[in-house]
């Protein structure tokens, strides 16, 4: 692999829920260069086949190596659960590959509070069982118990948040008996950061609702600076695409990112 820090972290989703990760690698690791690909056209990939997800997200990761990149983040549950391997060998040597699944396992399977996980997440993760095999690989004494919550994308990128169509969403999925005895609850989707406080307080503020952004960030940055790799430039400049504009996509987008970005239409499927 090239050693040249300066060059840019690819970042991608399905839509505008990878923000949330890019915001908080751009939080944590100020110097580094971002470039972000939305992919819109298709979203949401959670009720896609796995052939589908895994053809949709080589080909972005084709585009993010033409652009230089040192690393791809899949900022995507379903992408990160379905297609990790195919982006691992579409990469090769030319880039570290880090998804949003591995740096949360490892955060919670030997957590010293937890004893019962809750995740929720879209049909693709939840039906592909990687959170569920991944902790209880790693620690058989956990019991995790896991959801599909496939209406809150849709919801969340309708614009429906803090509101009551979406307090109602939220309270139908929590109140399944599959999460009544949890004491942490996975985020598993990067579009559910958004919604976090209004998750948390169905539940009282007492069960830890855990947002993979910031892990998966300072996962990213013990390897940038492991591997030598960190870039300690000012001010660099982000770019974001997107595969297909979308009526809520810019106001949503300050929400994830907390800043206006502009984005770039690019259609990679031409």
């Amino acid at each position: 692999m090239q050693n040249n820090s300066d060059r840019p972290i690819g970042v991608f989703d399905s839509g505008v829920g990878g923000l949330t990760v890019a915001n908080a690698i751009r939080q944590v690791l100020p110097g580094e260069r971002l470039i972000y690909f939305g992919d819109t056209a298709h979203l949401p990939y959670g009720d896609k086949s796995k052939e589908t997800i895994i053809s949709y997200s080589t080909r972005i990761t084709r585009f993010l190596l033409e652009q230089n990149c040192k690393v791809i983040v899949i900022a995507c549950n379903t992408a990160s659960a379905n297609a990790y391997e195919a982006i691992v060998k579409e990469t090769g040597n030319m880039a570290f590959v880090v998804d949003v699944i591995n740096p949360v396992v490892e955060h919670v399977a030997f957590h010293s509070s937890y004893k019962h996980i809750g995740v929720i997440g879209t049909k693709g993760t939840i039906n592909s069982g990687t959170y569920v095999s991944k902790i209880i690989g790693k620690n058989p004494h956990l019991s995790v118990a896991s959801l599909a919550t496939p209406m809150l994308v849709p919801m969340i990128e309708e614009g429906f948040i803090f509101d009551d169509i979406s307090n109602a969403i939220i309270r139908s999925y929590l109140s399944k008996p599959e999460l009544g005895h949890i004491d942490a609850l996975i985020l598993g989707c990067t579009h559910y950061p958004i919604i976090k406080n209004q998750i948390s307080k169905y539940f009282n503020f007492e069960v830890d609702v855990i947002d993979s952004s910031r892990i998966v960030a300072n996962h990213l940055r013990n390897l940038l600076i492991d591997n030598h790799q960190l870039n300690q430039q000012s001010n660099p400049e982000h770019r974001f695409h997107v595969s297909d504009f979308t009526d809520y996509f810019q106001v949503i987008s300050k929400l994830f990112f907390e800043e206006n970005i502009r984005l770039e239409k690019i259609n990679l499927w031409k």
